[in-house]
C-alpha cells in the first residue's frame, strides 16, 4: 500500500510539535511508560494503524513490556499478564476509543475503576494520551502512513 499523501504533520510543522507538546504533558503525568505504551498499542489495535503498532512494537524491550503482555493486549480483561490498573487504563483506551459504539461512552463505573488506581494528574495523563494516540492513528490510516518508514523515523 502506497502513501496517498505526506503526513499531515509534516507538511504542517507545527501540526509536530503541537503533537510532540501533547506527549511530553502525557511524560509529565506520572504514568508508567509501561503503561502508555500498551495503551498507545491498544489504542492502535482498535484502530487498525500499522505505521503506530510498528512504533511502539521497537519499544517495548526499552520500557520493560514482555512478550505475555503484548500477546495478550487484546484479551486483557481476561489476561492473568495485567494489573488491575493496567486493566482500567486498557478499558477506558477501548471507551475513548470506540465512543459512538455505546451510549455512554465512559460509564461512572469505569471512571471510578481508573480513578481509583490513578490520581488527578495521571488520570488527565492517559486521558490525553489515548485522544493523542487516536489523533495519530486517525492522520496516520488517512494517508496510508508507511509502516516500514514512518516520517517520524525518517
Amino acid at each position: 500500500m502506497s502513501n496517498r499523501m505526506k503526513n499531515p504533520a509534516e507538511v504542517i510543522p507545527q501540526a509536530f510539535k503541537g503533537i510532540g507538546n501533547l506527549l511530553a504533558a502525557v511524560a509529565e503525568g506520572g504514568l508508567p511508560e509501561s503503561t502508555t505504551e500498551l495503551v498507545a498499542i491498544r489504542v492502535s489495535q482498535l484502530n487498525g494503524c500499522a505505521a503506530c503498532l510498528q512504533g511502539h512494537a521497537v519499544r517495548l524491550a526499552d520500557v520493560g513490556i514482555p512478550i505475555e503482555k503484548v500477546v495478550g493486549l487484546a484479551a486483557f480483561r481476561e489476561s492473568p499478564f495485567f494489573d488491575d490498573a493496567e486493566k482500567a487504563a486498557l478499558a477506558l483506551a477501548d471507551a475513548l476509543t470506540r465512543l459512538a459504539d455505546s451510549e455512554d461512552a465512559v460509564p461512572d463505573e469505569l471512571w471510578r475503576e481508573v480513578t481509583k488506581h490513578y490520581d488527578e494528574k495521571q488520570t488527565a495523563a492517559l486521558v490525553l494520551c489515548i485522544a493523542t494516540h487516536n489523533l495519530f492513528n486517525r492522520v496516520n490510516v488517512t494517508v496510508r502512513e508507511d509502516a516500514e518508514n514512518p516520517f517520524w523515523l525518517r
